[in-house]
């Protein structure tokens, strides 16, 4: 089968499974010739090999599995992160969140900060690169989580700036920080996913409880406790006013929420 070919046939396959078959296609047969999209267009008779490589990936795609697991890749912020099933897809949501702690870490000097729930690594791999001298530390109660992050932290050469460890929130760490930042599942138990989600990703990283803020209360609570300085955490779009509310209910008044670029609210910095 030539370039031509497999491309109007993995189409036809993706057509009821992808909004944007074509594209998907593209990038599906790019991924597997290790090429640009310009070579499908300039080499269209060319002979695709290992044909049915290919076909296997078209067919977990058209199962719904998320593209980035299929070629273990996810672009974000400036990097591409290793993924696969056992760890969250980072979101572009998600490189608001960091923005918003770059900011504080970069005005208030921030030295040390703990990242709850640390998943790829996403935030605190690009916080690492971002300020040379932050000293991180990140939990996950996923085992997958952890091995995944570990993979990208030693493939951006950050084993002695970002210490990982298996635990709930930050159960036995002892030590202070000036932030915690997080990302955690925020998600009610009961709301509908899409099936590329809901059958592929880890739910440990996605459901936060019956009502959804239930651990973003229990990570505003810690970090009063540990009397960190900052607070940086990723909510849903309906969180707000609960949150809001909670603050007031446990006397912190210095937060302030941002939005995303959908103008809905997607999370939070407290200043206690």
């Amino acid at each position: 089968m030539n370039i031509r070919d497999a491309l109007h046939w993995a189409a036809g396959e993706l057509v009821l499974s992808c909004e944007r078959p074509v594209f998907e296609v593209q990038l599906l047969l790019c991924h597997h010739l290790n090429c640009e999209k310009v070579f499908l267009f300039s080499n269209e008779e060319k002979m695709v090999e290992n044909i049915e490589n290919f076909k296997t990936m078209v067919s977990r795609r058209k199962k719904s599995e998320p593209y980035e697991y299929i070629v273990n890749s996810v672009s974000f912020y400036d990097i591409d992160l290793f993924v696969e099933q056992g760890v969250l897809i980072p979101r572009p949501e998600t490189e608001l969140l960091i923005d918003e702690a770059a900011r504080i870490i970069e005005k208030e000097n921030i030295k040390s900060i703990a990242e709850i729930g640390i998943g790829s690594g996403a935030i605190s791999i690009i916080l690492a690169r971002k300020f040379p001298f932050l000293k991180i530390t990140a939990t996950d109660i996923s085992d997958d989580a952890l091995k995944i992050a570990e993979k990208n932290i030693e493939s951006f050469g950050l084993k002695e700036r970002i210490r990982l460890i298996h635990a709930n929130l930050l159960d036995g760490i002892e030590e202070d920080f000036d932030m915690i930042i997080s990302n955690p599942p925020y998600i009610a138990n009961n709301f509908v996913l899409d099936k590329n989600v809901i059958d592929y990703e880890p739910k440990v990283a996605l459901f936060g409880g019956i009502v959804g803020d239930e651990l973003l209360k229990k990570i505003i609570d810690l970090a009063k406790i540990k009397k960190v300085k900052f607070l940086a955490c990723e909510m849903g779009y309906d969180q707000k006013q609960p949150i809001s509310e909670y603050l007031k209910q446990i006397n912190v008044n210095s937060v302030k929420f941002y939005t995303d670029l959908a103008g809905l609210d997607r999370g939070f910095i407290v200043k206690f």
